[in-house]
């Protein structure tokens, strides 16, 4: 069994105007959203062979929340630059090319590729995955080179206002 995990970022800022999207940190929801979000991960006895973040300071902020609570290092946190604008299909081809030994990664990026990706996997539309949604995409298969829209499907999306008003 091989499991994904699509990873919305936490809200993020518009205070400061001047900064470039890649640059935008996390608002004060935000900081209440990803490490509550990364606690709820946990308390599902989760833990990813592997981590892949958007270069984006909102997305590897939500992940190196996720990777504290997980004990894990920053370090161990692979940036990959295509995950900030990448497509459905960059994000699929990166997941059939990951090794076998791999069996459960997350994915931390950005709407409308989350939304997208979620939809292709699950029977039902999805309009919105929200900020700091998760989203578990499972495949029973031996090795990620079969991983597609039928091998894989939708499990389950969890989301912050699920739990917190």
């Amino acid at each position: 069994m091989k499991t994904v995990y699509f990873i919305r970022h936490a809200k993020s800022s518009w205070e400061d105007m001047s900064l470039s999207d890649i640059d935008r940190p996390l608002n004060k929801r935000g900081f209440r959203d990803a490490p509550f979000m990364a606690k709820l991960f946990k308390s599902k006895e989760i833990l990813p062979d592997m981590m892949i973040s958007s270069p984006a300071v909102r997305a590897f902020s939500t992940a190196k929340h996720f990777a504290q609570e997980l004990e894990k290092e920053e370090k161990n946190i692979e940036l990959d630059d295509h995950t900030y604008l990448g497509s459905e299909e960059y994000i699929i081809d990166k997941i059939q090319n990951l090794g076998d030994n791999i069996q459960t990664v997350c994915f931390f990026g950005h709407n409308p590729t989350t939304t997208h990706l979620a939809n292709m996997f699950s029977n039902d539309y999805l309009p919105n995955v929200p900020t700091c949604g998760i989203v578990k995409i499972q495949a029973d298969i031996d090795s990620w080179t079969h991983f597609n829209t039928k091998t894989a499907k939708f499990v389950e999306m969890h989301y912050p206002k699920q739990y917190l008003l």
